[in-house]
């Protein structure tokens, strides 16, 4: 599970950084955050967007399908990493380019097209109809 944090303890952490005092690892470790390169991605976005790139958001992006297939062509003949590919296209959101690999990966160019986020709900109605016809049966 993902676990978020606030906007200003990712100013508060990359301030530190800067400062000098402390490297990620142990900034960190200090403020409780799960990986190192968590604290690294905030530090390349503040470095390119300044605040702006640590704010969250409050709504979900969409990306259409050519520019996700460009953003995977551009690993390929770049072999840039993740990180580096996001700052390139201007994403803030640097995670979501290993989702869209794995689409690619599992179902190719097709798979980059569908939605994020969770599915529509079943017709249910459909099910009870049939469990009740099946019980007056």
């Amino acid at each position: 599970m993902v676990k978020k944090y606030s906007d200003s303890l990712k100013l508060k952490v990359v301030k530190e950084y800067q400062e000098g005092s402390l490297g990620v690892r142990r900034l960190a470790k200090k403020h409780g955050i799960q990986s190192k390169s968590q604290v690294d991605r905030w530090i390349k976005l503040y470095e390119k967007y300044g605040v702006e790139g640590l704010k969250s958001k409050k709504h979900n992006e969409t990306y259409s399908v050519q520019l996700k297939l460009d953003v995977l062509k551009f690993i390929e003949r770049t072999g840039s990493s993740e990180m580096e590919t996001a700052l390139h296209f201007g994403l803030k959101n640097t995670t979501i380019i290993s989702s869209w690999k794995k689409a690619f990966r599992e179902g190719g160019a097709g798979a980059l097209n569908g939605s994020k986020g969770w599915s529509t709900m079943p017709d249910t109605s459909k099910k009870n109809k049939t469990k009740k016809e099946k019980k007056m049966k």
